[in-house]
Formats: C-alpha cells, sequence, structure tokens
C-alpha cells in the first residue's frame, strides 16, 4: 500500500496531505475549504476529546454550550476583538431563499427575508458568552464561572491545510468568569499546563510553554499563553493557548458583580482553547514515510492480531488463540482487533495497520504456534521478534508503554537537536535558510523588529519561555540592548 508514497525529504507538504487522506484520517469536501473527518480520524479526535474532557471537569469545569450565531453588533463591542476577526468572518444576512426572479433556474436570498441584524457565524464565542454572563453574574457569590463548551466554528480561510487551517473545525473553547485578577491569572495558566500535560502524556508531543509577544496575542486579550510543538520539517506549530483577557469584554458588556465589600466591580476573565489543528501536531511529530504513526494513548485499534494459516484445521486453533489474546487484552482495557478477513491477503494486512500507524501488531502463524510461538512488532521501530504464545499477553502493556515513551523521547531529542542560538542576523538567517527549527535569540521587545524580521524571513515569535533564564544581550536584528532570548521559528 505504501510502495509509491511520497518520502518525505521530498515533499513535505505533499507527504502530509497525503497521509492524511490514505490513511483515511479526512478527505477535501465538496464545500470549498472544508474537510470531512473519516470515521478514523473521528476516531483518534474522539479519543482526544474524551481524555481532555476528564482532564477539564478534573479542574472543576462544566460543559455548557452557547449559539452557532451572534449578532454582529455584539463583535463591534470590543474593538481589538472585531479588527482581529473581521476578515475572517462569514456573515448571514437572509433567512429565505426564493426561486430566481429572472426566470432562470435557482435560488437567491429573498429580499423580504432580510435580517433586521446581520449575524456572524461563530469564529469564536467571547462576544455571545459575555453578552450570556451579564444574565447570570450579579454578586460574588455567582463567581467562578468555569464554563466550556465543545463546538464548530468557522474562521474563512483563503489557503487550507487539512486539520492545519480550514473554514470550518471542530474545538474545545472555555470562557471563565472571576472575582479578582489574581484567580482569572492563574486560571489561565493553570488550563495551559493541561493541554501541556495532555500534549506530552497522551500526544507524546514535547512542547515549550510560553506567553505571546503584543504583536501574536489573541485579539482582545492582555495575555495570551501558548504551547509550541516542533514539527518534521523543523516549523512552529501552536498546539494550544489560553488567555488573560483581564476586563476587556466585562466592560464591553458590563458584566459587574456586587464584591463582598458591596462595591460594584467588573468581572474578570479567560478564555482557552485547542482544535483539530491537534490531529495535524500529532500525524507531523510522529509519522514517517510508512506512514502514520500514533501514540498508543490515542490509537484507536492499540493492538491488532493477523492470522497466517492454509488449511481450516489450523484456522480453527489460532482462531481459539486469537480470541483468548483478544479477550485477555480488552480486560486491561486495551483496543484490540482481530482481523481474520479471508478476502485480503497478510501482506496486505501488514501494510494496511503500518501505515495505518497501529502501535502493536500480533501475528500467529500455524508454523509458530505449532512451536508455541507467536510475533509481535512494534510500528514505532519496526521492529519485530517471537515470543512464547502462553505469555504474549503480559508483554504488550509494558510495551505499549515503552512505545509511548519512546515516542515522546524521540521528538524530544529531535527538537533539541534543531533549536539553536543566533546572536548575529547573518547567524539567524543562516539557520533559518539551511537548518530551520527553532531559534533561540534576543530580541529588543519592539514591535517594529519583530514585524521587520518576519516580513524579511517570515519567522514569528513563537514564545516567551516561562523558564527563560535573563540574559544580557543584543536584539539580533537592530542590536538594541535585550534581557533575554525568545523563540523563532517559521510556523503553520
Amino acid at each position: 500500500m505504501a510502495k509509491d508514497f511520497v518520502k518525505r525529504s521530498e515533499n513535505y507538504s505533499e507527504w502530509y496531505n497525503e497521509l492524511v487522506v490514505r490513511a483515511d484520517l479526512a478527505e477535501n469536501s465538496s464545500v470549498r475549504g472544508c474537510m470531512v473527518i473519516k470515521p478514523y480520524g473521528y476516531a483518534i479526535w474522539e479519543k482526544m476529546q474524551s481524555a481532555l474532557d476528564n482532564m477539564f471537569k478534573a479542574t472543576g469545569h462544566q460543559n455548557a454550550y452557547f449559539p452557532l450565531f451572534i449578532p454582529k453588533s455584539f463583535f463591534e463591542k470590543e474593538a481589538e476583538h472585531v479588527e482581529g476577526f473581521a476578515k475572517e468572518c462569514a456573515v448571514v444576512t437572509h433567512h429565505r431563499l426564493t426561486p430566481k426572479k429572472d426566470g432562470t433556474a435557482g435560488l437567491e436570498p429573498d429580499p423580504d427575508a432580510k435580517l433586521e441584524e446581520e449575524l456572524i457565524v461563530r469564529p469564536t464565542s467571547e462576544t455571545i458568552i459575555w453578552d450570556t454572563y451579564k444574565r447570570w453574574i450579579k454578586s460574588y457569590r455567582d463567581l467562578p464561572i468555569l464554563c466550556n463548551q465543545w463546538a464548530n466554528v468557522v474562521r474563512w480561510e483563503m489557503r487550507t491545510r487539512m486539520f492545519l487551517r480550514t473554514a470550518e473545525f471542530l474545538w474545545q473553547e472555555g470562557h471563565t468568569a472571576h472575582a479578582t485578577r489574581e484567580e482569572a491569572e492563574a486560571e489561565a495558566k493553570k488550563m495551559l499546563n493541561v493541554y501541556a500535560d495532555f500534549a506530552e502524556k497522551f500526544m507524546a508531543v514535547p512542547v515549550i510553554k510560553g506567553v505571546k509577544s503584543p504583536n501574536e496575542r489573541f485579539a482582545g486579550a492582555v495575555d495570551t499563553y501558548c504551547i509550541e510543538a516542533m514539527m518534521q520539517d523543523g516549523k512552529a506549530l501552536q498546539a494550544g493557548t489560553s488567555h488573560f483577557l483581564g476586563q476587556n469584554f466585562a466592560k464591553a458588556f458590563d458584566v459587574k458583580f456586587l464584591s463582598k465589600e458591596n462595591k460594584l466591580e467588573y468581572v474578570w476573565a479567560t478564555s482557552w482553547g485547542v482544535s483539530t489543528r491537534l490531529m495535524g501536531a500529532l500525524i507531523m511529530t510522529h509519522s514517517d514515510d510508512e506512514g502514520l504513526v500514533l501514540p498508543p494513548a490515542l490509537a484507536p485499534i492499540q493492538v491488532v492480531i493477523i492470522p497466517i494459516f492454509k488449511t481450516e484445521e489450523e484456522c480453527e486453533k489460532i482462531n481459539q488463540q486469537a480470541e483468548r489474546i483478544k479477550t485477555t487484552l480488552e480486560q486491561q482495557g486495551i483496543s484490540v482487533r482481530y482481523d481474520d478477513r479471508r478476502e485480503y491477503k497478510p501482506g496486505w494486512k501488514f501494510h494496511e495497520y503500518e501505515f495505518k500507524g497501529v502501535p502493536l501488531r500480533i501475528t500467529i502463524g500455524a508454523r509458530d504456534l505449532a512451536e508455541g510461538k507467536c510475533e509481535i512488532a512494534r510500528r514505532d521501530t519496526m521492529n519485530k521478534e517471537l515470543v512464547d504464545i502462553a505469555t504474549v499477553t503480559e508483554l504488550v502493556k509494558p510495551t505499549l508503554d515503552d512505545i509511548q515513551s519512546n515516542l515522546y523521547n524521540r521528538a524530544l531529542q529531535y527538537r533539541l537537536d534543531n533549536t539553536r542560538k543566533a546572536d548575529t542576523w547573518e547567524e539567524f538567517v543562516d539557520i533559518l535558510e539551511h537548518k530551520g527549527g527553532f531559534i533561540s535569540a534576543h530580541w529588543d521587545g519592539t514591535a517594529e523588529t519583530e514585524e521587520k524580521i518576519k516580513e524579511l524571513t517570515k519567522a514569528t515569535i513563537r514564545c516567551i519561555p516561562f523558564d527563560n533564564e535573563k540574559e544580557e544581550g543584543r536584539c539580533v536584528y537592530s542590536g538594541k540592548p535585550s534581557s533575554q532570548r525568545v523563540i523563532f521559528a517559521k510556523a503553520y
């Protein structure tokens, strides 16, 4: 199946696009810029969703749902927010269609059905939620509000790529309200840590936690915190963001509460979200020239069992062992598929499951079974070994754990190997042009310098890491004084 699959080194972008389609994750739809997430791809998203949902609820959050349509006037209440999203908004102007008046076939908006106020199709929900919170919040006793919603959003993108950037995508967005600045800032950082834990423990993707520069902040935020991951082509991918919104939206929507001191005060806010873009991060961090590579924690099928036989008698003996192994593993909470389909040969199945990134394969052949053996094959290393079939179920869980750890460590080592310091503009440009990856360099803190570097190189400041050490230096571009290094990279 993967023989003519394009290599990453030949064309990374084509490799990614082809992998998404051939691994049955998604396909482009008839609607420009939108994708169809296929069952196998959606099964991975469901595992992500389930894990994150549990993590959110463990930190006290509850799920709710808010309208898809947002009155245009709501967006206009927070100036920076509307400016940040204006070019991406899809707008509903009419609520009904009518046959064309010129007699030609087709439909057109009914002029009598024009909306009194245009509606924005949700690009993000701060405005509609803060209009709602105004009705929910009266006193300090109503705080904090810790809400999350799982939803779809629309941001009208001109250049799209499945999972990474589409006109419509799936995500979750948390929106919280607090009585104090300290509570809200702590919430925003706590949720960033939740994202980082998820990325590293479930996705096996190492991330750098930090704060965005003012130029890269979410529109309407006081501070934006982020996790940044490195893909195998050296580019950065923003894997999650958490925003401290200050009182900006509370003031825009006049959301006040009566404090314990009996004073009316504006509420403090956060918002935070991750999307199906995580699917892109998962694919590009681990996959290889043989296809998809999935960490066991998120693989829809963690173990596949494939039989090899010639006679019905051999088939029956293999079936007995396969069903025993499958049942035992499922009792351990491991997802298993026994592929006993006869219309496909074992070799075809090997390629199929390798390409789809199934972490572990158990092959039971009649000859090996006669010797009390079976073969296990790891997708991460492609290593195979014969083991005792009687005790194979005892090896699976530790092997899956080892695959999970190996994928994380391999990705971390790749990031470390491809993170370099630059102290001069010449070094900076040379690294970008010939090596790629992350660049740790001094920046003078001005938006002008940041914009100029982006204009000249397409590299942006991905984050100012939380664990940065203070270090006196000179800006890599302007030569002006700088107190710390920041992370630059080209990004998705």
